[in-house]
């Protein structure tokens, strides 16, 4: 059992080191499609938070947004961060489930028999069901929260859900891109049946995406406020 295990994963190791290696000599090949999918699906769930912000009913008096009903700090910013991050495990973890699925286990069953052979044939279709379930879960949740909150921003500021979005874009576009970038190479690989190249996928969409992160969450809490205020015509 144990040199099966080794032999999957000395197997999947070779198949990530290739795929870093093939990568790194035509890195925009690979990475303009990631991107787009994932500006793509972040224009998405923003047009989905402008429409429960239309039809939510604003209370502002319960709002807590930091740079508005509050200056903003440190700790503000590790919140921020902390939020995201969470966000970036969840779509990650889905791209490493979707590395074991479609790459680890079916070369673990080819080395098995009977029962043991058929339990991980069927365990890899049902745990892309999950991922797909759990990364639809996530895309509904943080559309209606994003969306709430961003009813009582509106009418904070007596603003429509509109402009208060497009205030929102210098930060709100680059911060769901890169939360949803690996989201976009599980798309893209799963579509090309190239599964045992998620594993490279996770550590590329991770990297690029934690500085970008760093960076939005900074413009959130020192520039967004500030634009909103503009476009309110408070500043």
């Amino acid at each position: 059992m144990s040199s099966v295990n080794d032999m999957v994963l000395v197997q999947g190791m070779a198949h990530t080191r290739t795929a870093l290696r093939e990568w790194n000599e035509a890195p925009g090949r690979v990475l303009w499609p990631w991107v787009a999918l994932s500006f793509l699906v972040a224009c998405g769930l923003l047009f989905a938070v402008y429409l429960v912000a239309k039809a939510a009913t604003p209370q502002p008096a319960i709002l807590h947004f930091a740079g508005l009903t509050h200056p903003p700090d440190l700790e503000d910013y590790l919140h921020i961060l902390y939020r995201n991050g969470l966000v970036l495990a969840l779509h990650a973890m889905a791209c490493v489930a979707g590395f074991i699925a479609g790459s680890s286990l079916p070369l673990s069953a080819a080395n098995r028999s009977g029962v043991d052979r058929w339990v991980h044939e069927k365990a890899g279709p049902l745990a892309i069901g999950f991922v797909l379930c759990a990364t639809i879960f996530s895309l509904c949740t943080q559309a209606y929260g994003i969306g709430l909150v961003a009813a009582d921003v509106s009418g904070l500021l007596q603003i429509g859900p509109g402009t208060l979005i497009a205030g929102l874009l210098p930060h709100a576009l680059p911060e769901l891109t890169a939360l949803f970038l690996p989201l976009a190479a599980w798309i893209i690989a799963s579509r090309q049946g190239r599964w045992e190249d998620l594993l490279a996928a996770t550590f590329v969409t991770v990297a690029i995406a934690v500085p970008v992160l760093l960076a939005s969450a900074a413009v959130e809490l020192w520039v967004s406020p500030e634009l909103l205020r503009a476009l309110a015509g408070l500043s």
